[in-house]
């Protein structure tokens, strides 16, 4: 499989980039926003969801996959986060989604919603984001799973 590189520019592509990242998991200590870059950028370990088959396939038996990727976003002009401990840089966050909520346009706010109801709110002039794989896949063998139930939370 051929490493993905993805680039939203749109709230069509961010929602593509957001179904290619939904279970990723980061460290806190893998995020970082850097104010006089305009630039947010985390290190995750995505889920490869377009390999992800059907559960009584061949390939369900081998396993799944997860690929260390760069996440990037640019013209950041302010970040928020919500229900994350920053001080606990080994902790996991789970991404569940990216959202857009438009502003005066260009401007917008995107959202990283987190499992367990933590985020990271980031005001933009516009969309403007990257993901990229940094190296091969490997090997998990579980496939997320998501609670059907608005006040369940999702298993890894």
């Amino acid at each position: 499989m051929q490493p993905l590189k993805l680039v939203a520019l749109d709230t069509d592509d961010l929602e593509v980039l957001s179904a290619h990242l939904q279970d990723a998991v980061m460290r806190v200590e893998d995020i970082a926003y850097v104010p006089a870059q305009k630039r947010f950028a985390a290190i995750v370990n995505r889920f490869v969801w377009e390999n992800a088959t059907d559960a009584n396939s061949s390939e369900r038996r081998r396993g799944f996959q997860r690929r260390r990727s760069a996440l990037r976003f640019d013209r950041v002009l302010a970040t928020k986060a919500q229900g994350i401990k920053q001080s606990a840089a080994t902790a996991v966050l789970e991404l569940l989604a990216i959202q857009f909520e438009e502003a005066e346009e260009p401007e917008g706010y995107i959202t990283l919603i987190f499992a367990g109801g933590g985020a990271i709110r980031m005001h933009v002039e516009c969309i403007e984001a990257e993901m990229k794989d940094l190296g091969p896949a490997w090997h998990t063998k579980n496939k997320p799973e998501h609670a059907e139930g608005p006040d369940e939370q999702p298993e890894s």
